[in-house]
């Protein structure tokens, strides 16, 4: 007798700073693998009128990460385009996805940081209204805060 055991499904989680390509990954791994993309940077100003309005992403992040639990457990793949900077919070959601029943997938989007800027800058040049503006100072903050992730998070091994 052959049992056709379905796979599980993936949680992919994108993980960069600005302009490093995350969305750009995202929608060809959503056409590739029939994957639910989520995207809050693209739910902001449909939802809320301002593309970082104070408080309501980490909300929109939330319901997000519910929808995404609620797909992987139904055996959907779920790409989950947050940037995700913190070690902890990528931990957080690998837990999330193991209890789901589904794997977890860490990609590393990275470019070098002149490329990056470039791109973050004719992002807003072309379309200001789906974007927002980054100061230099914003450039160096976010490097400050920004934790990427070491092989061992690559290859699976999640650890807070």
């Amino acid at each position: 007798m052959v049992w056709n055991v379905p796979a599980p499904a993936t949680l992919f989680l994108l993980v960069g700073l600005p302009g490093t390509g995350k969305t750009t990954l995202a929608r060809a791994l959503e056409t590739e693998r029939g994957a639910l993309r989520l995207s809050p940077d693209e739910w902001m100003l449909p939802l809320f009128g301002d593309p970082e309005p104070k408080g309501l992403r980490d909300v929109l992040e939330g319901r997000l990460l519910w929808v995404a639990h609620q797909a992987l457990h139904g055996g959907l793949d779920v790409i989950v385009d947050f940037g995700l900077w913190g070690r902890e919070e990528r931990a957080a959601l690998a837990d999330l996805a193991r209890h789901a029943g589904a794997r977890c997938e860490v990609r590393h989007c990275h470019v070098a940081d002149n490329e990056r800027r470039a791109r973050i800058d004719r992002r807003w040049a072309e379309s200001p209204s789906t974007t927002f503006a980054m100061t230099d100072n914003d450039h160096a903050a976010n490097l400050t805060v920004f934790d990427a992730p070491d092989e061992d998070e690559l290859a699976g091994r999640h650890a807070p």
